[in-house]
């Protein structure tokens, strides 16, 4: 039956990717989409959140070259993560699903027959995300409890996390059906850069649907960037006090406390 549904004809996906100087990682991410996916995507919404004449050049090209269906969206200010896709979904016409890719994400076989199949397979599944792992076949970046401050702690102090999780997944690879991502809004633009899958996780959870893990696996490549930088550090503490302070969070954790 997984094997029927990972055919399935309307697995046409549109792809929202964003660069913010990120042009390397995107053209090996777009010929990994030509090479190992051309036959679920519809689409590509490239945005660039700063001008990038040279990248936008190679992907037009790659597009000619490949035949996949390129719109590039050129922000004459910088926008955040969730704005950006919020914009690139914009352009997702009739396609049934939504896909949100890091530019720093590879994968060596076509992930999302399994992720649509698995939104199809579960009753109320509304995003569906693959295994992450990083450039050493090490899973990374796993689904997780809401970040609270004592949540946090117990990160922090290597406890194990509380039961009932995982409550989020980071959106570095999601793919959403179509209808449920309008129905809910898309991210919260008042975000920038982090907390956003967060808070749409919660959201999503909060409308009675569910996140579901595909049976697909992806390399990520990335940094903590907050980390290292503080700017970024920064703009993490920023997100995190919005969600602690958040109604998604509150109905989130009334129902938590409900179904104990």
């Amino acid at each position: 039956m997984a094997s029927e549904a990972h055919e399935l004809p309307d697995a046409r996906v549109v792809v929202s990717v964003v660069s913010h100087r990120h042009g390397d990682a995107v053209l090996r991410l777009l010929e990994d989409l030509a090479q190992h996916a051309r036959a679920s995507v519809a689409s590509v919404v490239l945005t660039l959140n700063v001008p990038e004449p040279d990248l936008e050049e190679a992907a037009l090209a790659w597009a000619r070259a490949t035949g996949v269906a390129l719109h590039v969206r050129r922000n004459a200010q910088r926008r955040g993560f969730g704005a950006n896709h919020n914009a690139a979904f914009a352009l997702c016409g009739n396609a049934p699903y939504f896909a949100v890719l890091n530019p720093d994400v590879r994968f060596d076989r076509d992930p999302f027959p399994a992720l649509c199949a698995a939104l199809v397979a579960a009753p109320g599944a509304a995003c569906a995300y693959p295994q992450q792992v990083d450039p050493q076949g090490r899973a990374c970046y796993p689904p997780r409890v809401v970040p609270t401050p004592l949540n946090l702690l117990r990160r922090y102090l290597g406890l194990a996390e509380p039961a009932g999780g995982p409550h989020w997944v980071n959106a570095a690879f999601l793919v959403f059906d179509a209808r449920a991502y309008a129905a809910l809004g898309g991210f919260d633009p008042a975000y920038w850069l982090y907390c956003e899958d967060v808070d749409l996780c919660l959201r999503l959870q909060n409308a009675g649907l569910r996140l579901v893990r595909g049976d697909a696996r992806v390399h990520h490549l990335g940094r903590r960037a907050s980390h290292v930088g503080l700017l970024h550090l920064y703009w993490h503490v920023r997100s995190l006090w919005r969600l602690w302070h958040s109604p998604a969070l509150r109905a989130f954790e009334r129902a938590q406390r409900q179904r104990d």
